[in-house]
């Protein structure tokens, strides 16, 4: 078990170099998969279970993007998560997410015919905009957030949830696609 640690570690060093940024206390455990590391902003005290995929993807079928991940602060990453961008993700301090979550600002082609008839591998990606998650926000299992969504602080996404439209701040959301099932004042004191 000690040698899987260390190996663990070695492993990281190496990704850790290429990421853009990198902050203190930050633990992937392995397996991961990490693409487009130079595109990816990680902050302090992150820690990440196994199977992680996360893809910033600069070029797809002969066409280039700007990619730009942001790990935020204090952020834990449960197993089977897969992240893939090619626009903007951005995933605020203290959030918490579940396992086997999807996260995309981007679609495989769109839905013309003549998209249609090509093979969704060999389509050119297109994004409907980028993706932020807020502060504090925790988010269920099997949850899959689409692209152009932003959720604001201190919400909750039920499990299974697929979260096609913003979500408010202090809201409880749930359902395929998720709607709110409860709102806070941004004034009350739920503490």
């Amino acid at each position: 078990m000690k040698l899987k640690g260390i190996w663990n570690r070695f492993i990281f060093l190496i990704y850790k170099r290429q990421l853009a940024t990198c902050g203190k206390g930050v633990i992937f455990e392995m397996p991961y998969e990490i693409e487009g590391a130079k595109h990816i902003y990680l902050g302090n005290a992150i820690r990440i279970k196994p199977r992680l995929h996360i893809a910033a993807i600069d070029r797809h079928n002969g066409v280039d993007f700007d990619p730009k991940i942001i790990i935020g602060n204090n952020v834990s990453i449960n197993y089977d998560v897969h992240i893939a961008c090619i626009n903007r993700i951005e995933i605020g301090e203290g959030t918490l997410l579940g396992s086997k979550i999807f996260i995309t600002d981007h679609f495989h082609g769109d839905t013309s015919y003549e998209s249609l008839k090509t093979s969704p591998s060999q389509r050119i990606l297109s994004s409907k905009g980028p993706v932020i998650i807020g502060k504090n926000v925790w988010i269920g299992e099997g949850v899959a957030i689409m692209p152009g969504v932003t959720i604001g602080d201190n919400s909750i996404i039920g499990a299974n949830s697929v979260v096609t439209q913003n979500i408010q701040p202090f809201s409880v959301v749930g359902g395929c696609p998720a709607r709110e099932i409860k709102k806070y004042s941004v004034s009350c004191d739920i503490f």
